[in-house]
């Protein structure tokens, strides 16, 4: 039968008091990039506002349309002042 082969590690004992900290290098965390209040308001508002009036031009184009499919237009009618 064959013997195991000898290896160039020594063995480690895991029954030693003592907590080891990691010996892994690691980079520090990066910096958070901090956003202020006010910029993160502004955009906020700028979202809601774009948000309206796309809502309020696909309504406009959604009657438009319903509108031509039915044959209706605005020369059927007279605005007398």
């Amino acid at each position: 039968m064959a013997s195991p082969l000898p290896t160039a590690k020594p063995t480690v004992n895991l029954a030693t008091p003592g907590v080891r900290g990691s010996r892994i290098r690691r980079d520090p965390p990066p910096k958070i990039k901090e956003i202020s209040i006010a910029d993160r308001n502004e955009r906020d508002r700028r979202n809601v506002l774009i948000g309206i009036v796309m809502s309020a031009l696909l309504l406009v184009v959604i009657l438009a349309g319903f509108a031509s499919y039915s044959g209706w237009s605005p020369r059927q009618y007279t605005a007398r002042l």
